[in-house]
């Protein structure tokens, strides 16, 4: 009786320790998911910071083009007032995307700007952060993609769904036009 008893408590003790290494682990995926959306955050501010500069650079040269500086400010403030929920920033983050690229489209077109010190130093830190926003982005699909993985691997799903943990959303294009190959043209 007494061995049964032993036996039952190892058991017992076994199963509340894998319960807590896997809670441990499924809190520690959460927390590194979380951290990857604050870097993108970190980068998203740096680019909201960037783009003021850049349209009050080109101001001056693109008089005749003030729909398509508007539009870049719009998609800016639309980005910074995003909900913050992966889908919506998504979503926004995008459609500022849109606007940047017919702002350097422009800019070709305006052989004086283009070659302004200040454009230029401007345009190579927005390509430089627009790099960084790539890589953080990458960098939190990855952690969602382990995160929900475990969540829906046996036994952690058990666990999971017992201390209501739910599956993160991956930060994705919505736009066909984004997922377009590049035409460059020479």
């Amino acid at each position: 009786m007494a061995l049964i008893l032993i036996i039952f408590l190892v058991l017992l003790l076994v199963l509340v320790l894998m319960f807590i290494g896997i809670y441990n682990s499924l809190v520690k995926l959460r927390n590194r998911v979380k951290n990857a959306w604050s870097q993108i955050d970190v980068q998203l501010k740096r680019r909201y910071d960037l783009i003021p500069n850049l349209v009050e650079t080109a101001k001056g040269y693109l008089k005749h083009e003030r729909e398509v500086l508007e539009n870049v400010t719009k998609a800016r403030t639309q980005a910074i007032q995003a909900d913050k929920g992966v889908a919506e920033q998504a979503k926004a983050e995008n459609f500022l995307t849109q606007t940047l690229r017919s702002l350097f489209a422009v800019v070709e077109n305006y052989p004086d700007l283009k070659a302004n010190q200040n454009m230029l130093a401007l345009q190579e830190e927005l390509t430089s952060t627009e790099n960084k926003i790539s890589f953080a982005r990458q960098h939190y699909n990855d952690s969602v993609m382990v995160f929900n993985t475990k969540i829906e691997m046996f036994p952690s799903n058990m666990v999971a769904s017992m201390l209501n943990f739910k599956q993160q959303e991956f930060f994705e294009v919505e736009s066909e036009e984004e997922k377009k190959p590049v035409n460059v043209k020479f």
